[in-house]
């Protein structure tokens, strides 16, 4: 009786002392691993959580880049990191959405390894190339990867991304092909296309805005209209319409995450999107925010990998 006792009294306690763990949340700094490069979309969209969160929650949100594997890489380390709200991903699509569906052995279950947070943001893509490429619009840029096969160069970050997949359905589409050139992440193919180094690249907007008022970079057109640039068609109006790809910047936490932390984030993070400051960047960066539950997130996570799992299949892409 006296071990039964005690060990409830252990029970007990551990529980209170999980209890206010949670209720204390956050208690020191939190990490935000973002599985790219710095200088793409989802290390411009993590860093504005970082300070927002800093401010409002009175701990340090500090990003922590893990580029590589296709995202598979940060991924990986917030799977396997304790589920007590210190490590949290902000990724774009490929690490929970695009990977599972083309790779059999990753090193994380992307089902079950990850409690869904916020849908965070989503921002259109759009066609740019550089101004030594002779197309002003898609359809020559489309005539010029039939004309002469794999010689246009484009960057993408990753393999099997929303811009990289995107420009394949154009291929599949037109009959046109061009020579994919990988990155670990946007803000490095930005930099050689800007030099010139690639032809073209299907680009989340916040890096590529300002380089096409400055006419350093040529938009041809986009996924959507937006107001920043009325006279850029959408790629259905230019003659190729590719579906409504957007690229999609999420929040996840690992696995066993305390539903009250899981929620305080989750509505931290939507109160922050409202504010006024953070508000204004959003916008300018094209960011739309999604607000809503993390079970809300968790339907729009189904649709999107019903969605790509189709285009996928469209595509002849087989998993490796």
């Amino acid at each position: 009786m006296k071990t039964a006792s005690a060990l409830l009294a252990v029970l007990l306690s551990l529980a209170a002392t999980a209890s206010i763990a949670q209720d204390n949340w956050p208690a020191k700094q939190v990490r935000i691993i973002v599985p790219s490069a710095p200088g793409g979309g989802t290390d411009l969209y993590a860093r504005l959580l970082a300070f927002g969160l800093s401010e409002s929650l009175k701990q340090q949100f500090f990003v922590d880049n893990r580029p590589g594997g296709n995202g598979a890489i940060g991924a990986e380390a917030v799977a396997h990191s304790a589920p007590d709200g210190y490590t949290i991903l902000v990724s774009a699509s490929p690490a929970l959405v695009v990977n599972p569906l083309l790779y059999k052995n990753l090193p994380y279950d992307a089902y079950r390894d990850f409690a869904p947070v916020s849908a965070g943001v989503i921002t259109p893509l759009i066609f740019v190339v550089h101004p030594s490429v002779p197309a002003r619009s898609l359809a020559e840029l489309v005539a010029l990867g039939k004309k002469e096969p794999g010689k246009l160069a484009y960057g993408s970050s990753q393999l099997a991304s929303a811009t990289s997949l995107g420009v394949q359905i154009l291929e599949q589409m037109s009959g046109a092909r061009f020579n994919l050139i990988p990155y670990k992440g946007l803000g490095q193919a930005l930099q050689n296309l800007l030099s010139g180094q690639i032809s073209f690249m299907l680009s989340d907007f916040p890096i590529v805005l300002t380089h096409v008022k400055s006419g350093k970079l040529i938009a041809l057109a986009a996924t959507h209209h937006t107001k920043v640039l009325p006279n850029v068609p959408t790629t259905e109006e230019a003659g190729f319409p590719i579906g409504d790809i957007v690229a999609s910047f999420m929040v996840t936490a690992p696995a066993g995450v305390p539903a009250p932390i899981v929620h305080r984030l989750n509505g931290e993070i939507n109160r922050l999107m409202k504010t006024p400051a953070i508000a204004e960047k959003l916008e300018a960066h094209l960011f739309i925010p999604l607000f809503g539950s993390p079970e809300d997130f968790a339907v729009r996570l189904k649709k999107q990998r019903a969605m790509w799992a189709d285009a996928i299949a469209k595509l002849g892409i087989k998993p490796e």
